[in-house]
């Protein structure tokens, strides 16, 4: 059976696109594929991003990609999670589906670490 392809995009791929990945591939590994990009990658996975991961049983090694990378890729889905403006949010000009779903960005919060890791977890 082929695997559904989706494309999470944020603007750094650090923390909302890392943790759909991550989530997708190991509870949805079996039909789905998930891959993530930012427009303006931080260049690191935030850590707060793979500890909320891990307390929820998932492993995930990501690592902040570009958009760039995945042009002229197929997927089945597109998936953009900015809250930003639309001149901030990423923009899928390839194939697929395309869906966006505004989250906040845990990563840009100037709370302290309690603060910052209830954000990730909700």
């Amino acid at each position: 059976m082929k695997k559904s392809r989706v494309l999470f995009l944020c603007t750094g791929n650090s923390c909302r696109s890392q943790m759909a990945e991550g989530i997708v591939n190991d509870r949805l590994g079996d039909r789905w594929e998930a891959f993530s990009a930012g427009s303006c990658p931080a260049g690191y996975v935030h850590a707060l991003t793979n500890q909320v991961l891990s307390e929820i049983g998932i492993e995930h090694h990501g690592r902040s990609k570009s958009v760039a990378e995945f042009f002229g890729q197929p997927f089945d889905l597109v998936v953009t999670l900015c809250d930003d403006s639309e001149e901030e949010c990423p923009i899928w000009l390839g194939l697929g589906m395309k869906l966006h779903c505004p989250f906040p960005d845990p990563g840009k919060t100037p709370g302290g670490e309690a603060e910052n890791l209830r954000l990730f977890a909700w």
